[in-house]
Parts: structure tokens; sequence; C-alpha cells
């Protein structure tokens, strides 16, 4: 139970830490916690992911960060779900340090919106499940990408540098 709670206070710092990189970094570092919604070419180019996955085209778009259908996966399901297991959890850790505690006094509201403390444990470990799916189907997609598409995926996460496969402008 202790590695679980430290864990999270890993993770939550961690956060916090990606947070302060997306703000300082360059704009790839801000793709994660920004969306351009209002933007009709951008939801063009989720389709266009989309049909890509779905092997319905040849080949998909470059894209030298992500693609925009892992934009939106990673700020929609992977962040928004980082952010309720943050949430969730430490308004569990929070019942057990018992009122008075930082986190009973910040995270406490989470608890009775849920209706009692066992809804929270069901959703957290709801959550936690959503975050293994997530990560099966990233990986699953980078290699995917890095084998069939034509840019480096796999390799620029070692390298940091996005390699084409092929010439061809677009």
């Amino acid at each position: 139970r202790f590695a679980h709670f430290a864990a999270g206070y890993v993770f939550a710092v961690a956060l916090v830490g990606r947070l302060y990189w997306a703000f300082v970094g360059n704009h790839h570092a801000r793709e994660l916690f920004t969306l351009p919604v209002f933007s009709s070419a951008y939801w063009r180019e989720v389709l266009t992911m989309l049909k890509w996955y779905g092997f319905l085209i040849p080949l998909p778009s470059r894209y030298v960060g992500h693609n925009p259908l892992a934009r939106l996966a990673m700020f929609s399901l992977f962040m928004g779900t980082l952010l309720f297991m943050i949430v969730t959890g430490f308004a569990l850790y929070g019942e057990g340090t018992q009122p008075g505690s930082w986190a009973n006094r910040v995270f406490g509201w989470v608890i009775p919106l849920f209706g009692q403390s066992q809804d929270v444990h069901t959703w957290h470990h709801f959550g936690m499940w959503l975050i293994v799916v997530f990560v099966i189907l990233h990986v699953y997609a980078a290699i995917r990408e890095d084998i069939m598409s034509r840019q480096s995926m796999v390799s620029t996460m070692v390298s940091g540098y996005r390699m084409f496969k092929d010439d061809r402008p677009d």
C-alpha cells in the first residue's frame, strides 16, 4: 500500500514536471496539452489518420511531432485519465490520512461527488485499466507506424531525430 501511495506522489510530481516542460519547451512539448479544436484542417487530418489506421489509404501524411489522431488520443484519453487518476487517488489517500490532512482538505470533495468511497475505488480501478489499454494500443501504433509508414517512430524515441523513409514530398 505504501508503494502505491509513493508511486502516486512520484506520478503527480512527474506530471507537474511535464507541465513545466510544456511551458519552457518547444511547440512539440505543448502538443500533449493543447488541441486545435477549431481548425478544420486538424479534423481533416484526424480523419486521414483514422483512414490510415483502418487500412483504407496507402500512406499517411508526414508529421514531425505526434500525428493529429495521436495528439487527440494523448490529450483526451491519456492526459484526461492521468488527471482523473491523480484526483481520485489523492481523494482516497486523503480518506486514509483523515480530516485535516492536506490531501483530505484539497481532494475531500471527490468522494461525496461520486457517492461513496467504494465508487471512487471502482472508478480509480477502471482508470487503471484504461491506462493499460492505452499503453498497449500506443505501443502497437508506434511499432506499426515504424514498420508500415514512411517515417521513423521507435528509432526517433531513441535518437531524437525523425527520419522519413522516402523522398516523396507532401
